[in-house]
């Protein structure tokens, strides 16, 4: 079907999320889960009593993707009331079933349930994903576990590090947000049957005040799904902490997408690492020569975004009264496939960021060796002192010596001259320079630790996913 340039249509569908994640959050795909509740209901209830015929099962079995949504529209339009309208479209295409379809239930039977499931299915997505944008960060960090760059506290120069040091930081982020996101998968509760305040009443009216039927009812929904949990207690809706907790997790991940791009987008104007750029693509329309990382720029717009919508849930949370109120459903509407589609689009974005990174190995050398002189004034001094030299007297000349040093390059814009300085120094005669300057030296144990981080935290992480991690991302735009 043709686009419709007329209306709006979401950026993160037409720009940034996967097709896949779209489509989870659909009308197809939600409504034809409704269809499966109101099934799995009608089967569950057939086999604890409830006088339900197989032709009636049959019949809404054939009919659970095939929603005629024009007829379901006129309904809801007629009804002012969803659930109603289609319960009325699935009615017509399965006759034979209509008198059974949603017996005992409220809409958030299928709304809420169906929310749930979708939300589950969508943590699974969004679980691989962060496993393959953990991979690829933890090959791009093995491959440069002992390239030295020079580190920064508060973006001033710092003892010098690693750039697959600084690339492990970035990975284990993702690593923290992976096992959250894994443990809202196990632990997500479907709602199951609870009826209009979450009692069961009309349940337990239906199986002539057997409770041990309900409770057996609730099970067998929640098992057709492959839930391991139930909400224990609910009012009409479940707890909406629960989308709040979800929302939260998937938050997380934008700050770690954020912080890794911040980095990015500030490595690159250093001219030591940048994202991937395309053979024709412009960065700027103005200044030709412009490279800019817009990739990274997307990825912390977007966010910043999903981090914004994380109030949303807190709120609406905090806001229902008693059993339950309506002022829940606009805003959930919204937020819930938002949020997802922004997670989904900011991790497309970083599998794509990862697996192209471009590393300036002389220009980080480069940097090196305008700061490093500085930092090796202790190893200097040391080595001047075990020659024969007096500390407190070294000590002073150095001093002396950085200081002009400092001034050459602030004032003048001159190299840092402080190694030639001191080389000119007899003070300093018997110091092997090349030795005390090798940045090699000044790294401590960043490659161990790359190797360690890998062999422990990394491969543990991805161990379920094993056989499953190399996927490439193309980007819409």
């Amino acid at each position: 079907m043709a686009k419709n340039n007329d209306v709006y249509t979401s950026p993160l569908v037409e720009r940034n999320a996967s097709k896949q994640m779209s489509e989870l959050f659909g009308s197809q795909r939600k409504f034809s889960t409704w269809r499966k509740l109101w099934l799995e209901l009608a089967k569950a209830q057939k086999k604890l009593g409830l006088k339900i015929s197989q032709v009636q099962i049959s019949q809404m079995a054939k009919h659970l993707n095939d929603i005629d949504f024009e007829k379901a529209a006129k309904y809801e339009k007629k009804f002012r009331h969803d659930v109603m309208a289609h319960i009325h479209t699935f009615g017509e295409a399965a006759p034979k079933a209509a008198a059974i379809i949603h017996l005992g239930a409220t809409s958030c039977y299928v709304g809420d349930n169906a929310d749930l499931i979708i939300m589950r299915d969508a943590m699974k997505i969004i679980a691989h994903k962060l496993a393959i944008l953990i991979n690829s960060l933890s090959n791009f960090a093995k491959k440069y576990r002992d390239l030295p760059t020079l580190g920064f506290t508060h973006y001033q120069p710092a003892q010098l590090t690693t750039v697959g040091k600084r690339a492990a930081l970035w990975c284990n982020d993702f690593i923290i947000d992976l096992a959250d996101v894994e443990y809202r998968i196990k632990t997500i509760p479907l709602r199951g049957v609870k009826g209009t305040t979450g009692t069961q009443a009309s349940f337990v009216e239906l199986f002539g005040g057997k409770s041990s039927k309900v409770k057996q009812l609730d099970k067998l929904i929640a098992k057709a799904f492959g839930f391991e949990n139930i909400c224990p207690v609910t009012g009409q809706t479940y707890q909406r902490k629960i989308d709040s907790l979800i929302i939260n997790t998937l938050a997380g991940i934008a700050q770690s997408a954020h912080k890794l791009c911040n980095d990015i987008r500030l490595l690159a104007n250093l001219k030591e690492i940048e994202e991937p750029f395309e053979k024709s693509q412009v960065g700027s329309s103005a200044m030709a020569y412009k490279r800019n990382p817009m990739r990274c720029e997307r990825t912390t717009g977007l966010a910043r975004f999903l981090i914004g919508l994380s109030s949303n849930p807190q709120m609406t949370a905090s806001e229902q009264w008693l059993e339950r109120t309506l002022d829940d459903s606009a805003n959930r509407r919204i937020v819930i496939p938002e949020a997802f589609l922004a997670a989904d689009g900011i991790l497309e974005i970083l599998i794509n960021i990862s697996s192209g990174l471009v590393v300036y190995p002389k220009v980080i050398a480069a940097r090196i060796d305008s700061e490093l002189p500085f930092m090796a004034t202790e190893n200097i001094l040391m080595a001047a002192v075990k020659a024969g030299g007096n500390r407190q007297k070294l000590h002073e000349k150095i001093r002396v010596h950085s200081h002009a040093a400092a001034e050459q390059v602030k004032k003048f814009g001159k190299a840092n001259d402080l190694i030639e300085r001191l080389q000119k120094d007899e003070a300093f005669a018997k110091v092997d320079f090349k030795k005390v300057l090798n940045p090699a030296d000044y790294i401590g144990r960043a490659p161990q630790q790359v190797d360690e981080f890998i062999k422990s935290t990394v491969k543990c992480a991805l161990k379920k996913y094993r056989g499953k991690l190399h996927r490439k991302v193309e980007l819409n735009v």
